[in-house]
């Protein structure tokens, strides 16, 4: 097979690849980096056509700031439940925070283990949480310094009572104190 019958056969296979699967999924196949992974799946992949695609994958790939990178942690580290949202707890700038918030106080997370950052008044921050979590959508939920999930996830977890389970074990509800006959 010559290499322009090759190409075109890479790019029907690649093009097949993408048509067939969801469009979250889909959207992400088009990043650079799982362009390039899924270019080694073809059938024509060989070190000579691999090694351009690694190279210019890694090019495309942006990579968080040291900076960025150390102000995350701090943030996730700041209270034993954070919440990056658009907008605050008072006035969120969107359903899914808004959704999130409500989820978070049905379960009854206690207030004093609980924070939340307003992605939308820092574009580095809105960028690198992505990043940083490799998910693509805002809200994102840490307890106890690791990633749970978004909107999405934690209504699932609330309606399947893990979520409760995770929260009463990691101790960030609210105490309920009986009270004392007098």
């Amino acid at each position: 097979m010559t290499s322009n019958a090759a190409s075109i056969v890479d790019t029907y296979h690649l093009s097949i690849l993408q048509t067939a699967m969801p469009t979250m999924l889909s959207r992400s196949l088009l990043s650079p980096a799982f362009r390039g992974a899924l270019s080694a799946l073809l059938p024509s992949a060989t070190s000579t056509t691999l090694t351009p695609l690694i190279h210019y994958s890694l090019l495309q790939t942006r990579f968080l700031s040291s900076q960025v990178r150390t102000a995350i942690d701090k943030a996730v580290a700041s209270a034993p439940v954070v919440l990056f949202m658009k907008g605050t707890p008072e006035t969120p700038q969107c359903g899914f925070s808004r959704t999130s918030i409500q989820i978070l106080g049905l379960q009854g997370v206690d207030p004093e283990k609980f924070t939340a950052f307003n992605v939308l008044e820092d574009e580095e921050l809105r960028s690198g949480i992505k990043e940083y979590s490799d998910w693509p959508t805002i809200p994102q939920l840490y307890v106890g310094g690791e990633f749970v999930g978004g909107c999405d996830i934690l209504m699932g977890m609330h309606k399947d009572g893990t979520l409760a389970d995770l929260l009463t074990e990691k101790k960030v509800l609210i105490d309920e104190q009986p009270t004392q006959p007098q």
